[in-house]
Formats: structure tokens, sequence, C-alpha cells
């Protein structure tokens, strides 16, 4: 009875929860959200700049963008003096005016605002000029890209934190003090001047290719992901997904994991996804009786799996354009499989735990109707549907969010006017163009000035080849350990695993765990681009694919936002299940196995990712089929849930299972399923029997 009063008033506490208090567990999260709040007139000023921001790429989405570098300095100059606009020092929220804090400003805020658009918008007016200049720099270029340096780094550290400018400066100093770098990590070295002139005036720094990615596609799509949640298409997915799952055991779990993967093809945050829809789903899932933790680490893990989701793909998708130079529609068909995965493993993990707590689904009276959802919010649909069909056309995709956006304002038109008549309707319309383009602005500060910092580590690997330092070493550790077990178990009758194979699947091992502790605290896009700078070549020595090698540090940079300690969707949603942080980042990683075992299926077998070099149906069916049974059997090993209760040693069998199921290798395939059938038979035999008539 005692608990069943807690988990009461559990329930009522979370039922309770606010807007307010649903965004104040967002900020707490996320950095990237944590806005100061200003004073009149400078709230009026600041909201101007990000409204004009967004209208500038949606004009220039539509009719051509500038010359490269010029776009590139007035996105990042802008971004940079409404950072200090936003974004305090210290995370106070609000400042009384003085003379020190002219409108509630500090005045050091207002000097860094301004050395940041000068700097950022000098490289720009020099253009013309930048032939005679890059490799024989000016003092005044020097000191402008000192200045541009240092205002990143306190930008980026005031809108995300820390581990993204500690990186930067580390990649700096090794490149300053290279002579005193140990082993093979010693390098010439390079001077101030050089180093701020290979990241400043060339296109290998900080006007490389992720600031450029990120002006140039990655605002446009957030923006649409903005647009496209005013218009209601974010909670007609949350009522879809109930529609379709919640009738099934342990109904509010699959919603979840379905209304995150759908809410995920727009979203661009997997802590922001976690929040609104586990606003919804976590409470339904604690009152059916999922554990507190449980239910904080199924919103994580299947809100996380959003960042890997097509066709946005936390908007990775477009910098792997410019980084592989393949169409869109390549990225988005390799991505398909995977993502799959990660949801089926999610999905089997909450179904089992559903049939060992003996969870029911949700009542009919809890649930929407399919078609009366569809009915209503069908036109919210739309702009999505646009999307993809001018993605798949071949057309650029700046011209496919400028269509895709402009749908949404259509449709955000058609329902104020439908709602409210001609006159109100259209005041209603430009008053959601004027918030929703605002708050797309606001949400891409961080991610703009986060890309153009990891400018600054690109193009100190560029400049030093660390990057190819790093992957001889690693591989080479490998290969190391590939021998000695090779050498362990000379004595079988049998090869289990070739050297090459052996020192594959060890470099894999050291570069997952390489992505996770680097992709702490950072977010996707940025995540991705050092990972492909850093860990991609250490795959590429041992003669990955360049696309197999980029989807797989990708998919473990991703996975830290489910890592403890520092698992940030995981806590988000531990926040509104009042669950312990830790136990949640646990699961939430246990749940996500699905997106931990399938990179190091297709980096052995790289059919699995479909437009893959050698890929033949043969090949793909194998892996596909291993990889979902693996992910099966491996749920039932952790969950200790078959069909029934499993013994402890038969659990250990299926986990040894598992990892053969997943091996695309048929003969390793095949053993697997052997060690299977027992456990399966021991549980079916009894129910199969009791069912015969006498």
């Amino acid at each position: 009875m005692a608990d069943d009063s807690i988990k009461q008033s559990t329930e009522e506490q979370i039922k309770e929860l606010s807007a307010d208090e649903l965004q104040a567990i967002e900020e707490k999260f996320d950095p990237e959200l944590r806005f100061r709040i200003l004073q009149m007139p400078l709230t009026l000023v600041a909201a101007a700049i990000l409204f004009l921001l967004s209208c500038y790429h949606y004009y220039t989405a539509g009719f051509g963008i500038p010359q490269a570098t010029v776009h590139r300095g007035f996105h990042m100059g802008v971004t940079l003096l409404v950072v200090f606009l936003s974004f305090s020092a210290f995370g106070k929220k609000e400042i009384a005016s003085s003379w020190a804090a002219p409108f509630g400003l500090p005045l050091i805020d207002w000097c860094l605002a301004i050395a940041g658009i000068v700097s950022a918008l000098y490289v720009p007016w020099i253009y013309s000029e930048l032939a005679f200049r890059v490799g024989n720099p000016l003092p005044i270029d020097v000191i402008m890209g000192t200045i541009l340096i240092v205002v990143l780094l306190e930008a980026v550290r005031r809108s995300m934190g820390w581990p993204l400018p500690v990186i930067a400066i580390l990649f700096m100093a090794y490149a300053y003090f290279g002579k005193s770098m140990p082993g093979i990590l010693v390098h010439p070295g390079a001077s101030w001047s050089n180093i701020v002139n290979h990241l400043y005036l060339t296109s290998q720094g900080i006007y490389g290719t992720a600031l450029g990615v990120i002006a140039t596609y990655v605002f446009h799509f957030v923006l649409f992901g903005v647009m496209a949640t005013r218009i209601g298409l974010g909670q007609l997915f949350i009522d879809v997904a109930s529609a379709l799952a919640g009738r099934y055991a342990g109904g509010p779990a699959k919603v979840s994991v379905l209304s995150s993967a759908l809410l995920g093809s727009i979203s661009g945050s997997s802590i922001a996804n976690t929040v609104t829809t586990g606003s919804l789903t976590i409470p339904a899932m604690i009152r059916i009786g999922y554990p507190r933790h449980f239910a904080a680490a199924v919103e994580a893990a299947a809100s996380t799996g959003g960042q890997i989701t097509p066709p946005v793909m936390g908007a990775v998708a477009f910098l792997m354009i410019e980084y592989l130079g393949v169409p869109l529609t390549t990225i988005l068909t390799a991505a398909l499989v995977p993502a799959f995965m990660h949801f089926f493993g999610v999905l089997v993990q909450v179904h089992l735990e559903a049939r060992r707590l003996g969870l029911r689904g949700m009542s009919v009276e809890e649930l929407p109707n399919a078609w009366r959802v569809l009915k209503k919010g069908w036109l919210s649909v739309l702009p999505l549907a646009l999307l993809v069909a001018v993605l798949l056309s071949g057309r650029t995709p700046f011209a496919a969010a400028f269509w895709s956006i402009s749908a949404c304002i259509v449709v955000l038109a058609i329902q104020q006017i439908r709602a409210s008549g001609l006159i109100e309707g259209i005041k209603g319309t430009l008053h959601g163009i004027w918030e929703g383009f605002i708050l797309g602005a606001k949400q891409s500060l961080s991610v703009t000035a986060a890309a153009a910092l990891v400018g600054v580590v690109i193009g100190v690997v560029t400049l030093t080849g660390v990057g190819f330092k790093i992957a001889y070493m690693v591989t080479t550790i490998a290969q190391d350990w590939a021998n000695s077990v090779h050498d362990m178990v000379a004595f079988l009758p049998f090869e289990l695993m070739t050297v090459p194979s052996l020192t594959l699947l060890f470099t894999l091992m050291l570069t997952a765990v390489v992505c996770i502790l680097m992709g702490c605290g950072i977010p996707t896009t940025a995540n991705y681009i050092i990972m492909v700078a850093v860990a991609a070549p250490i795959l590429g020595m041992l003669g990955v694919q360049q696309m197999v090698a980029h989807y797989f540090v990708f998919y473990y940079g991703v996975l830290a936002d489910v890592t403890p300690p520092v698992a940030m969707a995981a806590y988000a949603g531990a926040g509104i299940a009042g669950a312990n942080a830790f136990k949640a980042g646990n699961t939430a990683f246990r749940l996500s196995m699905g997106k931990a075992l399938v990179p190091f299926v297709f980096a052995f077998q790289p059919a699995l990712l479909i437009v893959t070099d050698g890929f033949t149906w043969q090949a793909f069916a194998l892996a596909f089929s291993g990889a979902v049974l693996g992910i099966w059997v491996l749920a039932s090993a952790v969950s200790g849930w078959l069909y029934a209760p499993l013994y402890w040693f038969e659990r250990l069998i299926l986990v040894f299972a598992a990892i053969l199921l997943v091996a695309p290798n048929f003969s390793a395939t095949a053993i697997g399923l052997v060690l299977v059938v027992p456990s399966m038979l021991r549980q079916l035999l009894p129910r199969i029997l009791s069912r015969t008539p006498a």
C-alpha cells in the first residue's frame, strides 16, 4: 500500500508539471536554450535581428546564396552578436540596468558582441585581397583572427558549456607546442601567426565546410522544424502514434518509441525531443506500471534515435553531402535500415519489459481516434511531404527547405483563417511567422557558434596531420591485440577470426570509445564534424569504405547523449519522471543497444547500408536477418524474459548467441540460432502441450 501511495503521488506530481516547469527542465539539461531575459528596448532589438536573420536565410534559400565567404561571415557575425545578447556569462537570466550594464547588458557583453560581428565580417570585407594575404598575414589580420577565436571560445562556452572550447584549446596548444609532443605526435610546431593565418584566412578553418553547411543547410531545416511544429505536425505525430500503438501491452512506451521516431525526423535536438514527447508519454508509462527510471530511459533512447532518422537526421544528412560528395538520396537510403534497427531494439525491450511486469495497454477511452486525428490535422503533413518530394526530385536541400517553409506558412494561414476569420486570421498568421522565425533563429545560435569553433579543430588537424597520427596509433594497438588474441586461440582446430578481422574489430571498439568520449555534451552536428576529422581516418586506414566509416563515427558520437556520465537526454527524461538520473542513463544506454550493435554489423558487412560498393541482396538479407534476430535475443537476455522468465545461465548463453547472430556470417548465424533453440523449447513446449486436446 505504501508503494502504491508513493506511486500515486509521483503520478500527480508529474501531471502537474506546467509548460514553464518543462521548459525549466529542458534548459537545465540543454544549455543551448538558457536564454537571458532582456529588458526593453533590447528585447525588441534582439527579436528583430533574429527575425531578419531568418528572413535572410529564407530568401537566400529560394533565390540564391551569396559568395560563400560573404554568406558564412555574415551569418556568423550576426549570430555572435545575438549570442552575447542572449546568453549571460554565468547563467544569470536577468541583469538590472546601471552604468556598467546599459539596457541590462554588461559592458563586457557589448564589447564581445561588437568584437564578434566586426572580426567575423572582416574576412568578407577583405575577400578580394585574400589571395595576396594567405600565408603572409598582416598584423591586423592576426589581431582580428585572434579576437574572433577568443570570441568564439566564449560564445560556445556560454551557449553550450565547456567541452567543445576545451577541445579547441587543446588542439591549438598541440599546434603551437608541436616540438614538445611525445613520440609520433611530435611535429615542427607553428607560430601563432601561422596558426591564425590557417584558421582565419583559409577555407580550412573557421570559414570552412562546417560553418558553410550550417549557414547553407542546417539553419533552414531548424527553421522548418520550428514552423512545422507550430502548425501542429509534432502533436499529430504523437496522436497518430497513440492511435496505432497505445492499445498493446505497455502501450505508452510503444507510443513513446513511435512518436519519437516521427518527431525526430524533423527535430535537431534529442533533449528537445525528450521533453516534447516525454511530457505526455512518461507520465502515461508510469501510470500503467513502468518504473520511473525505465520510463525516462525509454523516452531518452527513442528521442536520441531521432538524430539518426531520415530525412533530417539532426541536420547531419546535409553535412554528409559535403563530406562524402554523394546525393542526398544516397545518404537517406543508407540511413533507413540502421534507424529501423535502433527503434526495433528499443521496441522489443519495452515489449518484453511489459510482458515481464504484466502491464496493460491504454484503454479505448485514453486513445485518440486515428481517423479523426488525420482528418483534423492532415494539412500539417503537407509541408513534410513536400520536403521529401523536393529532396527526392534531386533539387538542392535549401530549395526543399524554402518550399517546405513556404508550405508551413500557407498551412498556418489556412488554419488561422479557418479558426478566426479573415482579418484575425491574417493577424494570427503574421504573429505565428514572427514568433516562428525568431525561435528558429534562436535555436540555431549555439549550433552556428559550435560549427565555427569546430572549424578550429578541423584547421589544426589539416595543419598538423594529427588525425592520421591518431589513426596510426589506434590501428597499431588494435593489430597488436589482434595478434595476441590469435596466438592465444591457435590451439583450436578451426579459426574463429582472421588477424585482419580481429584488427578491424578492436579498431572499431577503440574508435567507438573515442567517439563516445569526445561526443559528451556536444550537439549532433558539431559532434559529427569532429568525428569525421579525428575518428573516421582511423577506419579508413583499414580499408573501410568512407560512407561506412562516417556512419560508424556518427552513430557512436550520438550515443553519447544516453551514455553516462553525460547522458543529457536521459537526465532530461529523469527530470520529468522524478527518477534517479544515473539509473535512467544506464537504462537508456541499454535500450540503445541496437544503435550500439548495428554499426559493427555494417562495418563488417557494408551491404546493410544498401548503397555501398559491392552490395548484393544475398549479403543484405543475411546481415539484416542476423541483426534483427541478434537484437531480439540480446533484448531477451538483458530483460530476463523470452516467453517466460529466463534462468541466469540461459541469459549468458543468449548473450553469446546474440553476438554470433549479428555477425554477418552464415556459419556464425547458424550456431547462434542453435544456441537459442533450447531456451525457446523449454518455454514454448509446456504451452503447446497444455493446449493439446487430451
